[in-house]
């Protein structure tokens, strides 16, 4: 896929939500929604879904690559990716430090009390790497919630979280971290036995392990929460303000756009999914707010 345009990366704190580096100052550059020229996209760091690509220094990813195309046919052509943890994004919107967050974020109704999301952009799975060879035998979330011995790295702020407390997880197998990165490398040590993340994260954060001592698990078996199988539907979030909403609603066209070209479908098969991650014709945003 020929990128028509590069995001400017910038490093943004979880703590202060403040960009740096670059000679920029502190406050960051004005974004679209406070009347610049930049649109200042918050981009959380796992890949494939938005990731930083360190040879070019440029964010990229299936999520920052549905945003850049979007926004580019909308008639944006400035636009910079500010890296910062998942669980910070959706206060960064709120906040003004970005004027959207593109991470396949799922739509629940308690991000949406908060978060503007935008449709739905791709949907989603679960996944779980372990150990190399898999000692424990763990091959779903269940195995993990009848087992109080199993240690599980988590991102703070994933959905996991609630899918495992929603089955009764005891709280002190949680490992939690802020990247996927230190999850992974606290199964890697023998600090956690699984990490949870969805099926993409967790499928290449394992490829991307040199260590072996690690893998993913293929025959993974899908949850089941109140007795329906976990799927996550990930879109874009906006400020709840009235530029907000105008950027959402014209996104939004945009991003119809793209499903009827063809063009999403080649975004994200660039980044490891297939049709079946393309969003659902009879699930929309609002019905996932208010499930």
């Amino acid at each position: 896929m020929k990128k028509i345009g590069i995001f400017g990366l910038f490093l943004v704190s979880s703590a202060s939500l403040v960009a740096c580096g670059n000679g920029e100052e502190e406050n960051g550059n004005e974004g679209a929604s406070n009347g610049g020229d930049t649109v200042q996209v918050g981009v959380a760091n796992e890949e494939p879904y938005g990731y930083i690509n360190i040879e070019e220094n440029e964010v990229t990813g299936a999520a920052p690559e549905i945003a850049r195309a979007v926004l580019q046919s909308i008639g944006y052509e400035d636009i910079e990716g500010n890296v910062a943890d998942f669980g910070a994004l959706i206060q960064g919107v709120s906040q003004g430090q970005f004027d959207i967050a593109t991470a396949a974020m799922d739509i629940r109704p308690e991000r949406c009390e908060n978060g503007n999301f935008g449709d739905i952009e791709m949907q989603y799975g679960e996944g779980i790497v372990v150990q190399a060879g898999n000692p424990l035998g763990i091959t779903s979330y269940e195995d993990i919630v009848a087992n109080p011995e199993i240690r599980v790295a988590v991102m703070r702020g994933a959905n996991q979280m609630n899918y495992l407390d929603s089955l009764g997880i005891n709280e002190d197998q949680y490992v939690q971290a802020d990247s996927i990165a230190d999850n992974m490398a606290a199964v890697e040590s023998d600090n956690a036995d699984v990490m949870v993340a969805t099926d993409a994260t967790a499928n290449v954060a394992a490829q991307n392990n040199s260590s072996g001592n690690v893998e993913f698990v293929e025959e993974f078996e899908q949850p089941i929460i109140e007795g329906e199988s976990v799927m996550a539907y990930g879109a874009a979030v906006f400020p709840q303000s009235d530029e907000g909403d105008e950027m959402r609603e014209a996104y939004n066209e945009g991003l119809q756009e793209l499903i009827d070209s063809g063009e999403l479908l080649e975004i994200l098969e660039e980044f490891g999914f297939t049709e079946a991650n393309l969003p659902p014709t009879d699930i929309t945003t609002e019905d996932r707010c208010n499930v």
